[in-house]
């Protein structure tokens, strides 16, 4: 930017004139980066509306599961011996449970063992004549179907046991190797529990070469455990587990100790009206939110006489004039946007209508739902909680029915109804505010506010002619008053020779 020195000639401030002229001229300016702001408020402001909008669509997902409105709730007489957990298949009803074994992983303990685990195998190994190094150690577990599979690890010269001891429990082979260095003994064992040896007597561990027996001192015959958890279910029905769990009937019973003998833990499964009722409720609270958050936005006062601020007015105000500004300014953006009317409308319309079913519940009302009769609330949800868990524990499936059926026509969900309305309100707003990743020429607001930019941008630039023009007219004036100067000099020069 050049600099301009004027009123050498005049005496005149000509910068602050034409300060003063060009703030005038900028004021068409002002107003359009005014409305600038404004408009990227509302963009704001319904993406926000979108935010709240996304979070009650997420959680509808939730209520068309069948788990919401059949939560089960296990209880056992012998909660240190059997546990049970029921899914919202499980069969309500009471169940015997006796333990007569529990699964356990396989386990060898060594001898003690005379290597030093931060030193070379293969010096300490020959010092024993009847210990001969092998290219590779190994071992077999099984797999699943009782077939044997063999891990083979490699020794290198410069190997370590804690080398060897860190290959073996890396892979993966179903076992862990440890070593005591209190007791300079190794401990092997399977990683999981149960036995898949089909051999009845047989190790879940089986060593195929001397370096585990010789070296380390593991003899085949100290395996213990590796054995299946078994029950016997109502008194009749004895079956084996490689794991202490099994599920049965929808129901995943939790062995946790054997029962002493004649002696069984009752389970009792029955609906968790509790569970189901707490589900709903954080649903109703969110749809309640975001209603209060849409009918807010079309109660709140619009103050035209508030617009966004320029850089220069706020330059002139403290931190909390513009605050207090900024909050009046912003108040009112969405106020009779229809994209939020017709949004709340459609909304409120979702739960208004019956649902065609086979359960004694057709309308919210019937399980103690309805909406608020303050049109304030914008229609929020109010619940009547005895009346809503009656109807949980009564008929669950009916509950589920009425909230989530996924048909077209009048047998639709009450929740499908409002995801309907929901996803075609998130659209309107997409379209007038676009998300976060759309270009400016993706939505309404964004076309706008590039149409803004364009005219701004053409404005400043007349700004900058405009003053260019004060400038060289000043500087004429100047320049004409310097001469007449000169002139009245020379003049006065004259007549005062005579």
């Amino acid at each position: 930017m050049s600099m301009r020195i004027g009123g050498l000639a005049s005496g005149i401030d000509t910068d602050s004139i034409i300060k003063d002229l060009m703030k005038a001229e900028r004021m068409p300016l002002d107003k359009m980066e005014q409305d600038k702001i404004k408009m990227e408020w509302q963009r704001d402001a319904f993406r926000d509306i979108n935010k709240k909008l996304l979070e009650l669509d997420n959680m509808m997902l939730d209520m068309k599961m069948s788990r919401t409105y059949n939560s089960k709730q296990v209880t056992s007489t012998m909660p240190g011996a059997v546990t049970a957990t029921g899914t919202a298949s499980s069969t309500n009803g009471t169940y015997n449970i006796s333990v007569q074994r529990l699964a356990s992983s396989a386990i060898n303990v060594s001898g003690t063992i005379r290597i030093d685990p931060n030193e070379k195998l293969v010096g300490q190994l020959m010092m024993d004549e009847t210990i001969q190094l092998e290219q590779a150690i190994s071992f077999t577990t099984f797999d699943k179907d009782g077939n044997p599979q063999t891990y083979e690890y490699k020794i290198g010269a410069d190997d370590t046991l804690k080398d060897v001891i860190s290959r073996i429990n890396t892979a993966d082979n179903n076992v862990r190797m440890t070593l005591d260095n209190n007791t300079n003994q190794i401990i092997m064992e399977t990683t999981r529990t149960g036995k898949y040896n089909p051999a009845e007597t047989g190790n879940e561990i089986i060593f195929s070469n001397s370096f585990f027996k010789k070296g380390l001192n593991l003899h085949q015959g100290n395996e213990t455990g590796g054995d299946n958890a078994e029950f016997t279910y109502n008194n009749a029905y004895t079956v084996e587990s490689r794991e202490n769990s099994y599920t049965l009937n929808g129901i995943t019973f939790q062995f946790n100790n054997v029962t002493a003998v004649g002696e069984s833990a009752t389970l009792t499964v029955n609906n968790d009206v509790d569970a189901s009722f707490d589900k709903i409720m954080a649903f109703v609270n969110k749809y309640n939110e975001v209603v209060e958050e849409l009918t807010g936005s079309q109660q709140e006062e619009r103050y035209r006489d508030y617009p966004p601020l320029t850089k220069e007015q706020m330059e002139e105000m403290s931190e909390k004039e513009i605050e207090l500004w900024d909050e009046k300014a912003k108040s009112g953006l969405l106020k009779g946007e229809n994209a939020i009317t017709s949004g709340l409308f459609d909304m409120r319309q979702s739960w208004y209508s019956t649902v065609v079913n086979d359960g004694q519940y057709s309308s919210l009302t019937q399980i103690g739902i309805s909406t608020s009769n303050n049109y304030l609330d914008g229609g929020k949800l109010i619940v009547n909680e005895d009346k809503l868990k009656a109807a949980l524990q009564q008929d669950p499936a009916s509950v589920q029915s009425l909230f989530s059926n996924s048909n077209t026509d009048n047998k639709r969900g009450l929740v499908n109804r409002l995801e309907d309305a929901v996803k075609s309100t998130m659209k309107r707003i997409n379209q007038r505010a676009g998300k976060g990743t759309d270009t400016l020429e993706n939505y309404t607001l964004g076309k706008r506010m590039k149409d803004l930019d364009n005219r701004i941008s053409s404005f400043e630039d007349r700004l900058v002619r405009i003053e260019d023009r004060y400038w060289k007219q000043f500087s004429a004036m100047e320049k004409a008053i310097s001469m007449m100067n000169q002139q009245s000099a020379m003049l006065m020069s004259n007549f005062g020779g005579y």
